[in-house]
This record gives structure tokens, C-alpha cells and sequence, in this order.
């Protein structure tokens, strides 16, 4: 993670939007769930690097009646472990984040949230994209989550490792190597052939990415699952990567996968702005080496969360406050600067604080222009009510193939087998 000067709260600074108006920032006393001392306890689950820990440290010293608890997680399992406390009715935390893969199956139970439209929620609306604004409204009109994040497309790739292949290492140079996915897979081939290493990360992380760039996901808009469309045009790239023999075969977010980073098991990842923060985390050592280019076919988005609050929970103010500062104009820079997270409101794509940053991990590419400019074109898909356990039941098999489990030309059916029962 990059390690900004420390710093103090402080009033926005000049070329920022308006800060959104918020509340409990005083450090006053705040109701709900304090113990004996007044202190109240929030806490917030999540999973990856979402830039929590200044920000906490930062809120804590405003407000020392406040003490938050981060609890970082896995992916599916914290998602997996919200419903089940859903719907249990107790042990959920304060604040859970729900990412957009997840956030259609949560707002159909938007009575078991905090409505944000009875929060100050209308103070919000304008600032956001209005398509992230929509995603986590329910039907009749409740706001269950604040957005945090959009996950606009571009890849990443290790400069010193494609001069070595005697490929290009120009940003703009390596963007024209491939306009399509087919044409990547070809460069794999190539850098393979070389170099005798694996290019690509993992098949997974090529599927997400394509699929997110196809007019319809999983599920249409009645959330009838649609398999032979989108889904069956990213998967079958992905089988070609494997058979290609591109991919290091890593199952992502998992520890291996960390190694790969580590030991240089290959050159390129899919690179949604989130990522960011994951590369310079699990491989501090390779500032410089990386660098940014633009993502085959074009477009897309993976990724993007939103702050929810469980209606169980005993602190739904405190928590409502420590959302609302969250999402304010200057935590969102900070968290930008910090793990690469792209904030959902539009306003700040403009500012000189994102516009003009350079990453200095990322050999100093122009992160702020490069992902301001996917958001700005993003069309996102309709993401169903069982999007997030189909994910996961596809994302499963290609797993098996490439642990050796399955062979590649006898995945679909299975993976529409899975998928079929993961939305039922």
C-alpha cells in the first residue's frame, strides 16, 4: 500500500467538489451499543484492501468515543457469512460492504437494511453515478447501500518482463498489441514461446473481464439465467487461454496466487482500479516494474462496492455517520491514492487530486486519467439475484480445469450444469 505524509482531518481542499452534507463528525457522544466508558464499538466487514486503515485511525482520533473493527475477510465467504446473519436476525456487523456481483440478492431484502433515503440518503443522490445510485435501490424506493467504488477496466502488465520477451514496453505500444481478445492470446503464445513462462494469471480472471464487456451477464432482466450468451463467449476464451497454455493457472485471491505475483509466474493481470492496491501490497518489491495498459475489447466493469448497514445492528447512527464520512469527496481521494479504489461519483473524475495523480508503483502511469476515463464510458450490465453464487459455481469449475480436474473441452456443460443449480 502506498504510505501517504499523516495528516490530519482538514476542510476539503481547493478543486474539490462540495462536501456532501454529514453528520456525527463533531466527535459528540453517539447513541446505540456504547459500553459502560460511552464508547461505541463498529464493526466493518469487507474483504481485499479497501484503504480502511488510515481511514479509521484518521476517524478515531475525531470522534474518541468511536472504535472501529476491521474484520478483512474472503470474498464469498463474507458475502456467504452477511446472508446467513440476514437471516439468522443477529451477529451481523455494523457496516458490511456488498460488491456488485452481490448487491442485486441484497437489495430484494432492502427490509433487512438501513434505508439510506431516511439517513439524508437525497443529499447523496446527485453526486453519484446514476446507474451505481440505481444498482442498490430496491423497488419500492429504499437505498440500502452508499457506493464506494467502480471497478472500470484496464491491464497491467510487467514492463521488465515483456523487455526480456523482446516485446514492447510503451504503454501505448503495448495497448495496439492487443484490440481483441484473440489477438492477446496470440501475444501469449508468443511470450510463452520465449520465455517458456506462463503469461496470464489465471483463465478466471479473463472470464470476469469478458463477461463484463457483453451486453448481458448471467441474467437477463427478469433474472432468467442466460448461459449460451455472454457467459459461453467469455468462458470459451478462457478455455482457450488454458489450452493455449498462457495461463499460470492460479486461482485468484488465494495464496498461491500471491506467490505468482512474487515469483514472477507471469506478465499481465486483468486490472480493474481496485487492483491496485493488490499488486502493491503483495509485491512491494516490484515498484516501477508495472505498468498500465489498455484492456482488449474495450470498456467493461468488474467490481464496485457499496457500505451497507444491517438493520439488526445496535449502532445504526454511529454507523451512519462513519458511512456518510467515508463517502465524503476526501476519504474517496485518499482511498484512490492509497489502493487505486475509483470512487462512484463523477465529480471527483474532474478534480486535479484524481485527474492528474501518477502511481509511482505503477512506473508512474496516469492511474487518474486512465480510470477516470473507463468510468466515464462504463454501461453496466443487469446483474441478477443469484449473480453472486452463479459467479462463484462458474468460477469453480474453471478452477478444476486448470487444477487438472476437468478437462477443458468437457467444462461448459458442466459449468451450465452448476451455474443452473447455483440460481435455483
Amino acid at each position: 500500500m502506498e504510505r501517504l505524509g499523516k495528516r490530519g482531518l482538514r476542510l476539503a481542499a481547493a478543486g474539490l467538489v462540495a462536501t456532501l452534507a454529514i453528520t456525527g463528525c463533531s466527535g459528540q457522544k453517539l447513541e446505540g451499543g456504547g459500553d459502560k466508558s460511552g464508547t461505541v464499538t463498529l464493526k466493518v466487514a469487507f474483504w481485499g484492501d479497501m484503504g480502511l486503515d488510515k481511514l479509521k485511525a484518521e476517524y478515531e482520533a475525531a470522534h474518541p468515543n468511536v472504535k472501529i473493527v476491521l474484520n478483512a475477510g474472503d470474498y464469498n465467504v463474507q458475502h456467504e457469512n452477511l446472508q446467513k446473519k440476514l437471516v439468522a436476525g443477529n451477529g451481523a456487523p455494523d457496516i458490511s460492504a456488498v460488491d456488485e456481483g452481490f448487491i442485486v440478492q441484497f437489495r430484494s431484502q432492502a427490509d433487512k437494511f438501513v434505508n439510506f433515503m431516511d439517513k439524508g440518503g437525497a443529499d447523496f443522490q446527485s453526486k453519484y453515478l446514476s446507474w451505481k445510485w440505481q444498482e442498490s435501490m430496491s423497488p419500492d424506493g429504499k437505498q440500502i447501500g452508499l457506493g464506494t467504488d467502480v471497478g472500470g477496466l484496464a491491464m497491467c502488465y510487467r514492463n521488465d518482463l515483456f523487455k526480456k520477451a523482446g516485446l514492447p514496453t510503451d504503454r501505448d505500444a503495448v495497448s495496439k498489441l492487443w484490440p481483441t481478445w484473440d489477438d492477446f492470446i496470440n501475444v501469449g503464445k508468443n511470450y510463452t514461446d520465449k520465455t517458456g513462462k506462463k503469461f496470464v494469471d489465471s483463465a478466471t480472471n479473463l472470464m470476469n473481464p469478458i463477461l463484463s464487456q457483453q451486453p448481458q451477464g448471467y441474467f437477463d432482466s427478469s433474472d432468467q439465467l442466460q448461459m449460451n450468451g455472454g457467459p459461453k463467449l467469455a468462458f470459451d476464451y478462457s478455455m482457450k487461454a488454458v489450452k493455449a497454455g498462457i495461463s499460470a493457472n492460479l486461482a485468484s485471491m488465494q495464496p498461491n496466487w500471491d506467490q505468482g505475483f512474487k515469483k514472477d509466474q507471469f506478465a499481465v493481470i486483468a486490472c480493474p482500479a481496485w487492483m491496485l492496491g493488490h499488486l502493491q501490497d503483495t509485491a512491494p518489491e516490484q515498484k516501477g516494474k508495472w505498468d498500465i495498459a489498455a484492456i482488449p475489447g474495450g470498456g467493461g466493469n468488474w467490481g464496485g462496492s457499496w457500505w451497507t448497514i444491517p438493520a439488526q445492528g445496535k449502532n445504526i447512527d454511529a454507523a451512519a455517520d462513519f458511512v456518510k464520512w467515508m463517502v465524503q469527496p476526501e476519504q474517496q481521494i485518499e482511498v484512490f491514492k492509497t489502493v487505486g479504489n475509483l470512487p462512484s461519483q463523477p465529480a471527483l473524475y474532474k478534480d486535479p487530486a484524481v485527474l492528474d495523480y501518477k502511481k509511482e508503483y505503477m512506473n508512474n502511469a496516469p492511474t487518474g486519467q486512465i480510470y477516470a476515463a473507463t468510468a466515464e464510458n462504463l454501461k453496466p450490465q443487469y446483474l441478477g439475484k443469484k449473480n453472486g453464487p452463479v459467479r462463484v459455481a462458474v468460477e469453480n469449475v474453471i478452477t478444476r480445469v486448470q487444477q487438472g480436474g476437468l478437462k477443458p473441452d468437457a467444462a461448459w456443460p458442466e459449468a451450465v450444469k452448476q451455474a443452473e443449480k447455483a440460481a435455483k
